[in-house]
């Protein structure tokens, strides 16, 4: 089967989703033995089952010690060095500090329906996009 038969979407789920971030996150190439004991693998058979179905996928490539990555498929993660963290973790991180900045700075001395509006708006967009990011790290690191 090669790569172009293959959805990508279809291959990385579960197990395999962990592997796969396993070997993107390591610099180096990345042995069976290695997968298997880093991710508590049953054996070192249901590891090379993994690898076999990533590099059927054209996601990695064998090489000489072990296997590296091929290509960079990234769903709603970004790379940051060796950590991968939810796009959303921005906008959230963005909406929460606009909380904070309407509290301290744009506090209006008479309380209006404007100012009660718009702090209600940018709370519900900080708090929909904490629940997304906290959605996908758990969904991408299961």
């Amino acid at each position: 089967m090669s790569s172009e038969d293959v959805d990508v979407e279809d291959v990385l789920r579960g197990l395999t989703l962990r592997v796969y971030h396993f070997v993107l996150k390591n610099k180096k190439e990345t042995g069976i033995r290695e997968v298997q004991r880093a991710l508590k693998l049953s054996s070192p058979t249901l590891a090379v089952y993994h690898l076999e179905k990533l590099e059927n996928a054209g996601l990695i490539k064998k090489g000489m010690v072990g296997y590296r990555v091929n290509r960079v498929y990234l769903r709603n993660l970004i790379r940051l060095r060796r950590m991968l963290v939810p796009r959303y973790f921005f906008y959230a991180l963005f909406f929460s500090l606009a909380v904070v900045v309407e509290l301290v700075f744009f506090r209006p001395v008479t309380f209006t329906r404007e100012y009660a509006f718009a702090f209600v708006v940018t709370c519900v967009a900080a708090a929909s996009f904490v629940y997304e990011t906290v959605k996908a790290w758990v969904k991408e690191t299961v």
